[in-house]
């Protein structure tokens, strides 16, 4: 494996794997995170706190951590580099060493990944998000949505390369919904705005 490329798949796991969520909950007086709702480190669950204002930092940090370490990998070893930075940086968000690797869902470091590989496909996932979020209420179906069309997108705007990186983000995401699925199945996942 080529040298540079190992060291962009450390960077990005190693700032994707700081968990946000965690820590700015805790700097902000509202406990642990992981003892909230579903226990997710998201910026979904920091939501529940009532606390907008960190749940929204929380998004933020999340997405910025892994467009940082795209950009970076890009500056330094080259657009490969900042592929495998963007791949490792959902993973550190995850799969978090220093939380067990009990990690996050991975919309917002998504988000970010698409955002700093390509913009218009990154946006193009928020579009998406919204439309489906306004419409149907799901914030778990909206993430699905526009998971599973980025790949699609991707490919038109940018090719192969990002959209395979699109596909292997979109199944882990899929992967970690897999408890929304269930409920989204069954008519029991809760609405946006509904109580928790």
């Amino acid at each position: 494996m080529d040298t540079n490329l190992l060291f962009a798949a450390i960077l990005g796991y190693a700032l994707g794997s700081i968990p946000f969520g965690l820590l700015l909950t805790r700097m902000a007086g509202l406990g642990d995170i992981r003892e909230v709702g579903s226990g997710n480190i998201g910026a979904t669950n920091v939501l529940r706190t009532g606390n907008k204002a960190v749940a929204a930092a929380t998004l933020v940090a999340d997405a910025g951590k892994a467009a940082i370490a795209v950009l970076i990998a890009r500056y330094f070893w080259g657009e490969s580099a900042a592929l495998i930075a963007g791949f490792a940086a959902f993973i550190g968000h995850l799969f978090p060493l220093w939380l067990r690797f009990r990690g996050g869902k991975g919309v917002a470091t998504m988000i970010g990944a698409l955002l700093a590989l390509s913009w218009l496909v990154g946006l193009i996932f928020c579009a998406v998000w919204a439309f489906v979020a306004f419409t149907r209420r799901y914030s778990s179906l909206a993430a699905l949505t526009a998971a599973a069309t980025s790949p699609i997108f991707a490919f038109q705007i940018s090719g192969m390369e990002l959209a395979a990186t699109a596909a292997a983000l979109a199944l882990l995401l899929f992967y970690r919904h897999h408890e929304n699925i269930s409920r989204l199945l069954r008519g029991e996942e809760p609405k946006i705005g509904a109580d928790k």
